[in-house]
């Protein structure tokens, strides 16, 4: 097979970003280029992506101008390949799906199903035309927000309520502000309300039955899908521990690789039926009520952790250019395996705040053998990169003492 030259051209400057250039720089040596608006810790001193700020380059038109200014300096035997690192880039992408598959390898779905799929509200109505189980779901209006006492949920508290539109979401300020909230009671839920609209935000609000049990019962699957919308890869993990700093909530900082095939051939055959291409990024929860695996969204894009894959024989860089520069053929999905933890947090944080069952002490096992491995510490990375992420975990530190809550 002839050597192609590849440049990965990354979006985003995030822990996303930093974990799709490590891959790729494993897999063929190269280094990544990255553009973004802001510098972040974990793409700073970095020696394996270059990293290019743009003002207001998250948004139209500065971030199509940008792109086709690049391909302007593109060199002709060079494959660029383009990678979104965060939802707003993948909803820009899907707009200029077809501008630009003109010139970068851009493995992404198209507008009208990204607007089906990136909106939790369809999301949902989507997943249920397919079979894929979620929680029990109750939409909430602006105007409904006006007077919160007067809606009736169809579940008891807690209930778990978020944006449906999280990329407007990002946008919306206020104090108190998170990814998503656990409420424990009507007060919370009818004071929470009204600030959330008059902070700005216009969309639908999603209020959940809250799915009982501590981070341990969640599951994040990440997969990718050909251009001939086959499913070639499924990486199943088991997060063990949670960011608990309120503007991080939902970020996974312990993963423990699983294998779960009735999980597999969920995600396939509903990935397969909605004809879905590139990285998918799926988050679930199990029920004990009723003994199933619910899922609670999709992210149009390898997740914030996805390097979990690449430690467990999937790199991502690899499946992306096996099918979209090599064009191998698969006949079977390949499944991620269960050799390392991944940890995004230091392994005493682990060790203190995981709650004590089975699968910690899997992770434990794996720990003591040293079958481990982090998105941030790579060998081949600077020495002022490394010792910057060593910072940002002695801070991490901090945040678990500050706002960990066991439920």
């Amino acid at each position: 097979m002839a050597d192609i030259k590849i440049q990965p051209v990354l979006l985003g400057t995030d822990f996303n970003c930093y974990g799709m250039a490590r891959s790729f720089h494993e897999a063929y040596g190269v280094k990544s280029i990255a553009f973004g608006v802001a510098a972040l810790a974990t793409t700073k001193y970095s020696k394996i992506v270059d990293v290019n700020l743009v003002e207001n380059f998250n948004s139209d038109p500065i971030f199509i101008e940008t792109l086709r200014k690049f391909t302007q300096t593109m060199d002709a035997d060079t494959t660029y390949i383009l990678v979104a690192c965060g939802d707003g880039y993948s909803e820009l992408v899907s707009k200029h799906v077809a501008e630009l598959q003109k010139n970068f390898i851009c493995n992404y779905i198209d507008n009208e199903l990204f607007n089906r799929l990136g909106n939790k509200e369809s999301f949902y109505e989507v997943a249920a035309e397919h079979g894929l189980p979620f929680p029990k779901t109750q939409l909430i209006t602006k105007e409904m927000a006006t007077n919160p006492a007067s809606i009736e949920l169809p579940f008891n508290f807690p209930v778990a309520l978020k944006p449906s539109d999280s990329i407007q979401w990002l946008d919306v300020h206020f104090e108190g502000r998170k990814k998503a909230f656990i409420l424990d009671k009507r007060e919370e839920f009818d004071e929470l309300l009204p600030k959330i609209y008059q902070a700005g935000y216009t969309g639908k609000m999603i209020c959940q039955d809250f799915i009982p049990g501590d981070d341990s019962n969640m599951r994040v699957v990440n997969a990718y899908v050909g251009s001939d919308h086959k499913v070639r890869m499924i990486a199943l993990g088991h997060p063990l521990l949670e960011d608990p700093a309120p503007a991080a909530v939902g970020n996974y900082m312990v993963i423990l690789p699983e294998q779960n095939q009735q999980i597999f051939d969920n995600i396939q055959k509903f990935l397969e039926s909605i004809n879905y291409v590139g990285f998918a990024d799926f988050d679930l929860k199990y029920d004990e009520r009723d003994g199933i695996f619910k899922v609670f969204e999709i992210n149009i894009r390898q997740g914030r952790s996805s390097y979990y894959c690449t430690l467990n024989g999937c790199n991502l860089a690899e499946v992306l250019v096996d099918d979209q520069v090599y064009h191998k053929p698969q006949d079977q999905v390949q499944y991620g395996q269960v050799q390392k933890v991944w940890l995004g947090a230091p392994e005493e944080v682990f060790y203190k705040y995981a709650k004590d069952n089975e699968y910690k002490q899997k992770a434990m096992e794996l720990l003591k053998k040293g079958q481990k491995g982090t998105t941030a510490f790579y060998k081949k990375d600077s020495f002022k990169h490394r010792l910057l992420m060593r910072y940002a975990f002695h801070i991490l530190k901090g945040n678990y003492k500050r706002y960990f809550v066991q439920r």
